[in-house]
């Protein structure tokens, strides 16, 4: 696990879903004495925050191009774009902590960060805290969303076995992280392969790094991934500069959420203040067109607007 960290001045922060169905949060001016004013986001951050002058954020930075590593171990990508943005916006400096993702959650309610922001896919069973069985395992979380991606395969260049829907997977290998939408979204497909009579053999990994290199290697027919970094890869190369395809149009677009715990409710109502004026000074749409990734976003900061 790797502590890293960012520090910049004050300045802006990121964006989220604007979803049928959700609550859009706007900010609420106040003229009581003694209370923070409208611009002085510092003022609205939780005492916690502001005395450590910290807000530590939990990434699992192996997901190129939304959080990875430079070559010098610092954080780098779209979220840690954004994350430094929030920073600037709320005056304190940013602290990322590299932690596998399905560690996230679990870390973010035991209070060993403030947030979680890892290409997070924002839906109910992670806001409910529920299994897969709809049984409550953990209290739950709220997401601040920021950004629209849906998922996409990615084959060997040339995708030899034309693969360009999820039943194509069948009687085929997939590889995936584990703890991602995208393993849940082949944990269904498992199913529907069985019911055709052709299985569906699946490989999961700590990370998609591990599951990228399965394909590469020829141990696995496809891999499973959002819409930016399937985008990425395929532009740049898997590991050792294998070639991928992106097979087939994006699946269930959901919004990604920066992850608070839900009895911070000053910290996750202060972010969306922030969020909604980065995007108001076109630094969130900056960010999203350095990385070619400006198809995933969005009007304003929302929630819990996943479904």
């Amino acid at each position: 696990m790797h502590r890293l960290t960012l520090r910049a001045p004050r300045t802006l922060a990121a964006g989220a879903a604007l979803l049928a169905g959700t609550v859009l949060l706007t900010a609420c001016g106040s003229s009581d004495a003694g209370k923070p004013s409208e611009d002085d986001l510092h003022a609205r951050l939780p005492e916690s925050v502001r005395t450590k002058g910290v807000l530590k954020i939990a990434s699992d930075l192996n997901y190129a191009p939304v959080e990875f590593k430079a070559s010098d171990g610092s954080p780098v990508g779209i979220d840690p774009d954004i994350a430094t943005a929030l920073g600037k916006q709320l005056g304190v400096t940013v602290e990322f902590t590299d932690t596998a993702f399905d560690k996230l959650i679990p870390g973010l309610q035991a209070g060993e960060f403030d947030l979680a922001m890892s290409a997070m896919t924002d839906n109910r069973q992670r806001r409910e805290g529920t299994d897969d069985n709809g049984k409550v395992v953990n209290p739950g979380v709220d997401f601040v969303d920021y950004f629209i991606a849906g998922t996409q395969m990615l084959v060997p260049k040339g995708n030899q076995y034309g693969i360009a829907k999820l039943d194509d997977l069948c009687g085929h290998t997939v590889a995936l992280q584990r703890g991602t939408t995208q393993a849940t979204i082949i944990d269904r497909q498992v199913g529907a392969c069985a019911r055709l009579r052709k299985p569906l053999t699946v490989k999961l990994f700590d990370n998609d790094n591990e599951a990228l290199a399965e394909v590469a290697a020829g141990r696995a027919d496809a891999d499973l991934n959002d819409y930016p970094v399937a985008a990425y890869v395929a532009a740049k190369g898997g590991p050792n500069g294998a070639k991928f395809d992106v097979a087939g149009a994006q699946l269930q677009p959901s919004p990604y959420g920066i992850a608070v715990d839900r009895k911070n409710t000053e910290l996750r109502d202060v972010l969306v203040r922030a969020l909604n004026q980065m995007i108001r000074s076109n630094e969130y749409e900056t960010i999203l067109r350095k990385w070619g990734v400006t198809a995933g976003a969005v009007q304003n900061a929302v929630v819990n607007g996943g479904f």
